[in-house]
């Protein structure tokens, strides 16, 4: 008895067609986000684990070489430290007086470039606005609170040896600036800031906190003048999506179910369907742009094509599922045969075609980021499409996660309304009812009541 009584709480983890405990399903539910969420966070955060690169954040020009780096570039470690040589050498030549052979305004143009590589790590720090790169007095002011210990530098921390290149530059300012009183920029060559850097990954896999925190700066961020913001794109990719899979399922369901119901419509629309859906899409991009020109028509199209074809072999067979006694049924009660289709097919599929249209608008967002690329780029994926080619993927994660987002909550509360709508279902009756349907029958078991002319709520139980 008291192994019988424990058999439930007992149940295999791998039982098969067996349900698992509620607790155990959320679990694993969790866990199915938790483990790629940990697995990415291993990778970016423990250095022995996989860390090819290093990201700059103090970075310098080097002489007679055409690659410009800067602060947030990366490079690979086995080129960092000849890198940092590299610019150490012409410092010492500079320190030997065989620096540069700039002379006057290119000189000074130089050394301008040298002062303000110390305006990434300020902005940083809080020290300078962004707006503030390219105002020389605040770049000055930072050199000067370095050099004397007023500002420390705390993540990144500036090396002793950056250090000791800032008091001995602030030195051959201050008297360069003793003889002239217009402080203007001296020509003689300043020593450059050693490159520094941390281990990191590959730019295509930023940290998840530059990801969060790249994503909510974009997200918040006025927009140039002209340009739309990323909240006013995010509009403007559902109303891409949502149109094209609204116009496939006007034109699909009614040919789905027709085909599904009878052979004529079958035999006419179905072989040309079956066919169609195996041409890729996007190949008709350029067409759908000649007809309906640049802008978002052809997009909605292109949704529109990528899905209702499926759509409608989708519909049909699921339609051709209903149970046919239903209809031997209903023509021994006398039911012709539009009430055939009015009263009997069309009730009896709407729970499973309710199931398949759900569905199928996870196919049409898998066709946004093509169909916004076509004529004019717009929507999110203009900031993908943008972001990715200057490498900025700190800017590109947060798009395509919100697409994701959108897409998994999207069907998440499609299926949650599905026991609400559809109650009369198998899948209804023996399925879990979410806070949505808890809330909603507890909202319409409350009656009212009127006694001694005054209403009063009370439970009907």
């Amino acid at each position: 008895m008291k192994r019988a009584s424990r058999s439930s709480d007992t149940v295999s983890w791998f039982a098969i067609r067996k349900p698992l405990p509620g607790e155990r399903r959320l679990l694993l539910t969790v866990l199915s986000f938790v483990l790629p969420l940990a697995l990415w966070c291993l990778v970016s955060y423990v250095p022995f684990i996989w860390h090819p690169d290093i990201k700059l954040t103090v970075a310098a020009d080097r002489e007679g070489v055409t690659t410009v780096y800067t602060a947030g570039d990366h490079v690979a470690r086995s080129y960092f430290d000849e890198y940092a040589n590299a610019v150490r050498r012409e410092n010492e030549a500079v320190q030997a007086g065989e620096g540069t052979t700039r002379s006057g305004f290119s000189a000074r143009r130089n050394n301008v470039k040298i002062l303000r590589a110390v305006a990434p790590l300020a902005i940083e720090q809080g020290w300078i606005s962004e707006n503030q790169v390219t105002d020389n007095a605040a770049i000055f002011d930072v050199w000067e609170g370095l050099a004397t210990g007023r500002l420390v530098s705390e993540k990144p921390e500036l090396t002793p040896e950056n250090l000791a290149i800032v008091q001995e530059d602030w030195q051959t300012l201050q008297a360069h600036w003793a003889e002239d009183p217009e402080h203007e920029m001296p020509s003689d060559p300043l020593l450059k800031l050693i490159p520094q850097g941390r281990l990191s990954n590959p730019v295509y896999l930023p940290e998840p906190h530059a990801v969060l925190l790249t994503g909510w700066k974009d997200w918040n961020a006025e927009p140039a003048e002209g340009r739309p913001s990323l909240p006013e794109r995010y509009r403007h990719s559902l109303y891409i999506v949502f149109s094209g899979f609204f116009l496939a399922a006007l034109a699909g369901v009614p040919i789905g179910i027709l085909s599904g119901t009878y052979d004529f419509f079958s035999k006419l629309f179905e072989p040309f369907i079956d066919f169609f859906r195996y041409m890729p899409a996007p190949a008709f991009s350029t067409l759908l742009v000649a007809i309906f020109l640049a802008h978002d028509a052809p997009k909605i199209a292109l949704v529109f094509v990528g899905t209702f074809f499926q759509l409608v072999l989708v519909v049909a067979n699921t339609t051709r599922q209903l149970d046919y006694s239903l209809l031997e049924a209903a023509q021994t009660l006398g039911a012709k045969r539009l009430d055939l289709l009015r009263r009997v097919i069309l009730p009896g599929i709407t729970p499973s075609l309710y199931n398949d249209l759900r569905i199928l608008l996870g196919w049409a967002w898998t066709w946004l980021v093509i169909a916004e690329l076509i004529g004019v780029k717009s929507g999110l994926t203009e900031v993908i499409e943008t972001q990715g080619r200057w490498r900025n993927f700190e800017s590109v994660f947060p798009v395509i996660i919100l697409i994701g987002l959108t897409g998994f909550f999207t069907d998440q509360l499609l299926a949650n309304l599905r026991p609400l709508l559809f109650p009369w279902t198998p899948e209804a009756i023996g399925q879990k009812q979410g806070p949505l349907v808890r809330f909603y029958r507890w909202v319409t078991d409350q009656q009212v009541y009127v006694r001694d002319d005054k209403p009063t709520t009370s439970d009907p139980a």
